[in-house]
């Protein structure tokens, strides 16, 4: 029977480690750089960047010669005729008709040829061509805006599943204590020196430590869900985060943090200077245009099929060419250019307010992450000597408790007052490292956390 158990012990622990190697291990910088090469954020943000190649090669489309080639056949059954006034013609007086009508074309014809358009001067080109690579620009900074609310939004899940996880370590190690306790207690109540309901009290709490412990499972599961759709993770994938104890580092907060470095208003400094050049196009609509113009055709005419015939067939084959300047001089369009104008001119305006809220809210939120981060080390040291207590607490009733100079009832508190000292300690670690990844954010530092 003993050996069955321990063989039962050994294969439970085998798959446990077949299990445990299964996991992936990572750490915050590894799963950062996981979300950063396969969150689903990251790549549309690449994506954008890359068609913003394709988008300057369509504005300097405009600046260079557009040709096109074209060509058809057509079949007149039925041949347009003109009437013409009789005494036009030589003798026509004689013709009793007052006109006489004279068809026009053949029944047959057939065109191909080629025509080059070239910009020479048009404003609105040369305008789109400098907000294209602007575009480029601010997609780019979009890009590092991007990456910046992956990192904190993995920080912090990362953060919250190590919380719990640690709170899951609370409460195992309060399980052995109390086990422990158990044991002691069963001991006396064997030899007559424990009442039957101190154990089954005690049996009570470790019922109820392990319900705990239930609940706190799933919640670590729900926070590495949670972590893994973050990093871009698939959720069946099993992780398991490397042992670590945080650092807690202590800042010296600037009074003033430079906003002007956050990679919010330089998103929106690109974004006024793109609404600029949305403005100077609506303006160039005032400029005249000029463009080059030239096209070369064949025609083939006659009473019969054209292609694969000629003169002796009754098709007569002719080419001609033209080359043209074209000048547009806008002079009145129903002041339709004028409120385009106005109308970019009012989103220009709109996007300067919003800039100065923007830094209002950065400087409100950069005083907000020094209160919170100085409060939160206030926080740990208070709750660290409170852990010591709590656990010399412990540690007295115990030794009181066997010597019969304290009550179980004591005991229970005190062993519940322990854990409760612990996961305030987690929560305040968690509410530390959540202050940290504002504070790195407020001061635009968010990349060292990387």
């Amino acid at each position: 029977m003993n050996f069955s158990k321990i063989t039962f012990a050994i294969l439970i622990m085998c798959t446990a480690l077949s299990q445990a190697q299964e996991k992936e291990l990572i750490n915050l910088e590894g799963a950062i750089a996981y979300a950063l090469e396969n969150q689903a954020d990251a790549k549309k943000a690449e994506l954008q960047i890359e068609n913003t190649k394709y988008q300057i090669q369509e504005a300097r489309s405009g600046a260079l010669p557009h040709i096109t080639a074209q060509g058809g056949i057509t079949y007149m059954p039925i041949g347009m005729e003109m009437a013409i006034p009789s005494e036009d013609f030589p003798g026509g007086e004689e013709n009793p008709e007052p006109y006489m009508f004279l068809e026009f074309g053949q029944n047959w014809s057939a065109s191909g040829g080629v025509m080059l358009m070239q910009n020479i001067f048009d404003k609105s080109v040369f305008t789109g061509l400098k907000a294209a690579k602007t575009t480029r620009e601010f997609y780019q900074i979009n890009a590092e805006l991007t990456e910046e609310q992956i990192i904190e939004r993995v920080a912090k899940a990362y953060y919250e599943v190590f919380v719990q996880k640690e709170q899951l370590k609370t409460i195992d190690s309060s399980y052995a204590m109390i086990s422990k306790s158990k044991n002691i207690i069963k001991n006396l109540f064997e030899n007559g020196m424990a009442r039957e309901i101190d154990l089954d009290r005690i049996k009570v709490q470790l019922t109820n430590l392990s319900s705990s412990r239930q609940q706190l499972v799933n919640a670590v599961q729900l926070t590495e869900n949670a972590l893994k759709f973050y990093m871009g993770m698939p959720i069946e994938n099993p992780i398991a985060l490397v042992e670590e104890e945080f650092e807690v580092q202590s800042y010296l907060p600037e009074n003033n943090a430079d906003i002007k470095e956050r990679t919010e208003l330089k998103v929106l400094e690109k974004q006024k200077e793109l609404l600029g050049l949305q403005k100077e196009a609506k303006k160039a609509a005032y400029y005249p245009t000029l463009s080059l113009m030239g096209f070369y055709n064949y025609m083939g005419q006659g009473d019969r099929f054209p292609i694969g015939s000629g003169l002796k067939q009754g098709v007569y084959w002719s080419d001609f060419a033209m080359i043209g300047l074209n000048l547009q001089i806008p002079i009145f369009s129903g002041f339709m250019n004028k409120a385009r104008v106005n109308q970019a001119d009012i989103e220009l305006r709109t996007l300067e307010t919003e800039m100065e809220n923007t830094e209002l809210a950065l400087d409100l939120e950069y005083s907000n992450a020094k209160s919170q981060i100085e409060n939160s080390m206030i926080s740990l040291d208070n709750q660290q000597e409170n852990v010591d207590l709590a656990q010399k607490v412990v540690d007295n009733i115990e030794n009181n408790y066997r010597l019969g100079l304290a009550n179980l009832t004591d005991l229970l508190e005190a062993q519940n007052a322990l854990v409760e000292a612990k996961n305030n300690y987690s929560n305040t670690v968690l509410e530390y490292k959540l202050a940290e990844v504002q504070l790195l954010k407020a001061k635009g530092e968010l990349y060292k956390l990387k």
